[in-house]
């Protein structure tokens, strides 16, 4: 139930806010609750990639891109996640999440996020990327861009995301590869 009325808060506070270009980073202050601790009595790994998702949201609605996917039928899409855990984060400790757009390819959005605690020691960092998707599959950048009013121009992404990009592949290919 409490993720429920984290995304409602979500959606309530960034239809509240000042909207954002992309490349623009955004930012929220947090508390670990109880109902986020694994065994160790730090934040579960998985709840780190519940609250990007919320960051994801809350990015979405700002940027003006949720309104273009509803508009158009085009549902959000998660094609993966990588993170690295520097530090844990204890009950109730405040902690920083910074979010951003790092790059695009013709279908996919690569956000960076980052966990600071409030001493600004990293506690974890990683990459979601994401992509719109209509009943055809998914949405090339451009057509999303353009529904933005924006031109889509890919750059060159981080050399962070296509080391990650090459290991997804590795990983793919493994799982197809007979034993």
């Amino acid at each position: 139930m409490n993720l429920y009325l984290r995304l409602l808060w979500a959606l309530l506070r960034s239809s509240r806010l000042d909207s954002i270009e992309p490349g623009d980073w955004i930012e929220r202050q947090l508390r670990v609750l109880p109902n986020e601790l694994d065994i160790n009595g730090h934040m579960n790994n998985g709840r780190y990639l519940t609250i990007v998702d919320l960051m994801l949201v809350e990015y979405f609605v700002r940027s003006g891109f949720a309104k273009v996917m509803l508009q158009a039928g085009w549902r959000p899409m998660s094609g993966g996640a990588f993170i690295t855990y520097r530090k844990g984060l204890k009950p109730w400790q405040r902690y920083r999440i910074r979010f951003t757009l790092a790059g695009a390819d013709q279908a996919w959005n690569y956000m960076h996020f980052e966990f600071l605690r409030e001493d600004g020691v990293l506690c974890a960092a990683g990459y979601m990327k994401g992509a719109a998707v209509s009943r055809d599959g998914l949405v090339p950048n451009q057509s999303s861009y353009a529904k933005l009013g924006r031109v889509f121009e890919p750059g060159d992404l981080p050399a962070s995301v296509t080391h990650w990009l090459a290991a997804e592949a590795g990983v793919v290919q493994a799982c197809n590869t007979p034993a």
